[in-house]
């Protein structure tokens, strides 16, 4: 039997078939452009994941026994607004997580609405990246577009809706909306109000190992595989990586350090930061999490290897090790905005403390010390909360890094536990297809027997004590350039 995870990325598809074991038999990537028409936009065509995920699932599916393929499961980068009009068309380019458009949209929300009032109906306040302020700002500047919406939308359920016809998302991926009311798990009807929109234009909740229906007929024709194959619903890219990091124990916590870095945390049940410095959603095992985000983790080593340097991950990833731990040199990772704990699109990357001495291997490091200090910001507000967390599981990919890995180690001053899977959402899908299909009868039960610990980084006592008092100093360089964006 073979079960398929589709993960829609930011820059490609990620698709893996996975057997009963768990074993991994195959993986195809394929990618396809984002476009910034404006500074701070960011969009997509869904067409593109569309085409992309077909011609990936063929590649796929050349490799397998196509008679036991049994389901298929969907994870996806989160917020993204797709919308369709009374014939299923596409009305313009899908507004991204990371696009900044929204900024007067939050400021209405957040202080005309007020942050109470949403904060009490969703569970979280506006940011930038969230789709409902990006509704606001398609009913303020595109009314034609928003006249014409039949359907609304995230970027894991166009493909759902493609591939099964079903109109449906999950609690993990809505949850990312602010218009899910997520302590009680459904729309929030005064959020939708303030919106201007109805729940008929809103796709039908399931949690995410749920099947939605089978796969379409003239799909299954095309792919030449049974019309019996299960569709699965899956969930938003972070709860569905925690999944295939096995994150699913009562404060089990992951970081994610991929294109954004995200700290997640599970709770049984629905807590809240009472300043709303993070996300409180809904989780892909039926209970909850919170977790907060730092928007340019590797896309800061990204920007760094290939605008800066023209060079290569691993040169400067090496010549980085040779770097003094002591020397004063910051980077703010905030070249797209900045989400937790700031909430500031406005918000820009600094370096600082160079002289006349500093390398570029100082400054890769910096960069990599940058990223773990705004994460650990995230951390401090969970521990203040009173979750108890001394390991996390490290996934993404600055995961690879077993520098990165150490200086994530010694910033949180926790264990860092590397897993036997390497593919985070990809892979968490495939497991969510496998309980959906009926495999086992919990994603606790799936994670339990498929995950397994490959690999621990304990932390550096001396480390730690160097980086405690560079963090104290790191928490003082955002206050004192803000004035500056």
């Amino acid at each position: 039997m073979y079960f398929i995870g589709i993960d829609i990325g930011t820059t490609s598809v990620k698709i893996l078939a996975i057997d009963e074991l768990g074993e991994i038999i195959k993986t195809v990537t394929r990618e396809y452009p984002i476009y910034f028409p404006q500074p701070m936009w960011s969009e997509q065509n869904p067409e593109d994941w569309w085409n992309q995920t077909l011609n990936g699932l063929d590649e796929l599916f050349n490799v397998l026994d196509k008679e036991e393929v049994k389901s298929i499961a969907l994870s996806g980068q989160m917020h993204g607004l797709v919308i369709l009009d009374d014939e299923d068309r596409v009305i313009r380019p899908a507004i991204l997580w990371n696009d900044q458009r929204t900024e007067k949209q939050c400021y209405y929300l957040n202080n005309e609405i007020g942050k109470e009032k949403i904060s009490n109906w969703t569970g979280n306040i506006a940011l930038t990246g969230f789709t409902a302020p990006k509704i606001l700002w398609l009913k303020e500047n595109e009314i034609d577009n928003f006249n014409k919406i039949k359907k609304i939308m995230l970027p894991k359920d166009y493909l759902a809706y493609k591939l099964s016809g079903e109109f449906a998302t999950d609690m993990s991926d809505a949850s990312g909306t602010l218009y899910l009311d997520v302590r009680n798990r459904k729309w929030s009807e005064d959020m939708l109000d303030v919106l201007g929109i109805s729940i008929e234009q809103l796709p039908k909740l399931y949690e995410s190992f749920q099947v939605i229906g089978n796969i379409r007929e003239e799909i299954a024709q095309r792919l030449c595989v049974s019309n019996d194959v299960k569709v699965v619903i899956g969930g938003g890219d972070q709860a569905v990586a925690a999944v295939g990091g096995g994150i699913v124990g009562e404060n089990s916590c992951s970081v994610s350090l991929g294109t954004s870095g995200v700290i997640f945390a599970n709770s049984k049940n629905f807590i809240a930061d009472d300043n709303n410095r993070l996300h409180s959603f809904c989780n892909a095992n039926g209970r909850y999490h919170i977790m907060g985000v730092t928007l340019a983790a590797a896309a800061s080593l990204k920007w760094w290897v290939e605008n800066i340097n023209k060079s290569s991950f691993n040169e400067l990833l090496d010549e980085a090790k040779g770097a003094d731990i002591h020397n004063n040199i910051f980077f703010l990772p905030y070249l797209i905005g900045e989400r937790t704990p700031h909430n500031d699109p406005n918000a820009r990357g600094v370096f600082m403390g160079m002289d006349i001495t500093t390398e570029r291997k100082d400054m890769t490091r910096a960069i990599l010390e940058g990223v773990a200090f705004s994460l650990r910001d995230t951390f401090e507000i969970m521990k203040d909360m009173g979750m108890d967390i001394s390991e996390i599981t490290l996934n993404g990919g600055g995961a690879r890094s077993d520098l990165w890995c150490q200086i994530m180690a010694d910033v949180l001053n926790v264990k860092v536990n590397k897993v036997n899977s390497a593919d985070g959402p990809a892979y968490g899908a495939a497991i969510l297809s496998a309980v959906g299909y009926g495999l086992f009868d919990s994603v606790d039960k799936a994670c339990n027997t498929f995950i397994k610990t490959t690999n621990t980084i304990e932390p550096n006592k001396a480390q730690v004590l160097v980086y405690n008092e560079k963090y104290n100093k790191f928490k003082k360089l955002y206050p004192g350039v803000k004035s500056l964006f």
